[in-house]
């Protein structure tokens, strides 16, 4: 497979030098899988194989870009996609700076990420997970809703700089599954994320439905008051947290552009919690990562919190070039972000409702329609939805109505982190719009912070 790729674009960069380009050529391909449930029923079952082709060329300052789905067969039809870029070239705006030309030093292939198990899942094996996840659960008034997403996905680059070329190949699945009751109008879900075969684990998808259903079906629906709880989140959460965190706050990019919550002075300084240990890691396979960036720069580890202590500044090559940094090994589609566990022995879901607790607690697996309010302050709003729970202190269980929560990124991993869980887990991000780019993150199961606000609390479901 990789020779394929990489015969491939050879021949296109010496299409590029026979038609004048000095250009950077990027190969995607996508082989996905689809199967998607409603009202207890399969409602989709499709998969699409797509090859697509980047190309961007550079001129001093001016630098264009083209990019076109094609036929691997079709040499022609490709060359003729290098013409179209060659004439856009001499209209471009020129660029305040000078941008850097990829030069790659050797070669690179990394499929520390592909798993052949994964990659052959059969519509047989995915039917298989959802019915073993579901086993028992519904009813008349409880339907199952979800999808299975799954594929392979394979990235090449060149330039024609020189001959040597980076191939990455990767397989990845995300599974959500939901149960509604149509009466009442509560919903449950559990999720997965696996990065080989053996990560699917339907059986503990199945125990935490059940769990959540037990709890929806036998305790007192309440609506909360407003004002300032204790919140347990799930990964879902922290990982979605996490994630818009990093983008909004942790870039130079946004830091230049003025909307980063975190100054330049913030670095080496104690901005968060000293629990709170945060790095883009690319080591960590789970997270579908790349050794090299799209300039060839090798990528290691890089801490971005580190006892609470904000460390650095991501640098993709593009913004290191405008504002004249060194880039940080950050030019790709995804990062491979790590927060490290705590020390609380608490794995499942039913080990933190068994937990002995001196206060009562809201649970909080997700955060849903999360969105920016002010990414200056680092506020965001969100709500709960999804298989809340309020644990008393007496050691009964509640069923929380919705909830929205409206706080500022140093609330949810500040000073008022009591406890993170020992357990890891890796929580899939990746968008269903666009090409195929799986993105996961590695999350405490669990996460203890005190004095969240509670802003709205809805009077039913």
């Amino acid at each position: 497979m990789s020779n394929q790729v990489i015969d491939l674009l050879k021949k296109l960069r010496q299409a590029a030098l026979d038609k004048g380009l000095r250009a950077l050529i990027s190969y995607h391909e996508e082989d996905s899988y689809l199967m998607r449930f409603a009202n207890s029923a399969i409602s989709l079952n499709t998969n699409e194989h797509l090859i697509s082709l980047d190309y961007i060329a550079y001129d001093g300052r001016r630098r264009s870009s083209y990019s076109m789905i094609v036929d691997p067969s079709d040499l022609t039809g490709m060359e003729k996609g290098l013409d179209i870029l060659a004439e856009m070239l001499p209209h471009a705006q020129p660029l305040s700076y000078d941008p850097t030309f990829p030069v790659y030093e050797k070669d690179v292939v990394d499929e520390r990420s592909f798993d052949p198990g994964l990659a052959v899942l059969t519509n047989e094996e995915r039917l298989a997970y959802f019915n073993t996840l579901a086993a028992g659960l519904e009813s008349d008034d409880v339907k199952l809703s979800g999808f299975f997403s799954s594929g392979t996905t394979t990235i090449g680059q060149i330039s024609t700089a020189n001959e040597h070329t980076q191939y990455f190949r990767s397989s990845d699945a995300q599974v959500t599954a939901a149960l509604s009751s149509e009466s009442l109008k509560w919903e449950v879900n559990a999720e997965q994320s696996a990065q080989k075969k053996c990560d699917l684990d339907a059986e503990g998808l199945h125990a935490d439905l059940a769990l959540l259903l037990k709890h929806y079906h036998e305790d007192e629906a309440v609506q909360l008051p407003t004002g300032k709880y204790t919140v347990v989140f799930g990964p879902a959460a922290t990982a979605e947290l996490t994630n818009i965190m990093a983008y909004y706050g942790m870039t130079g990019g946004a830091l230049m552009q003025g909307y980063s919550f975190l100054k330049e002075e913030d670095q080496g300084k104690l901005v968060f919690s000293e629990q709170i240990h945060l790095a883009d890691d690319p080591r960590e396979v789970e997270t579908y990562a790349q050794s090299a960036d799209r300039f060839g720069l090798e990528r290691k580890p890089f801490p971005l919190i580190s006892e609470g202590r904000f460390h650095a500044f991501m640098w993709d090559q593009d913004s290191a070039d405008e504002f004249g940094k060194t880039p940080t090994g950050h030019d790709v589609s995804h990062g491979s972000l790590v927060m490290g566990g705590g020390n609380k022995p608490v794995a499942t879901l039913k080990d933190l409702i068994e937990l002995a607790r001196d206060e009562d607690i809201l649970y909080v697996p997700y955060i849903h329609y999360m969105n920016v309010v002010n990414p200056t302050q680092g506020m965001v709003t969100g709500s709960s939805r999804f298989g809340a729970l309020y644990l008393k202190k007496d050691g009964s269980v509640q069923v929380p109505y919705n909830v929205r929560l409206t706080q500022k990124f140093s609330d949810f991993f500040g000073e008022r982190v009591q406890w993170l869980s020992e357990e890891q887990v890796a929580y899939n991000v990746s968008s269903s719009y666009g090409r195929r780019d799986p993105t996961a993150l590695k999350v405490p199961r669990f996460i203890c912070v005190k004095e969240i606000e509670i802003s709205h609390s809805n009077p039913s479901y």
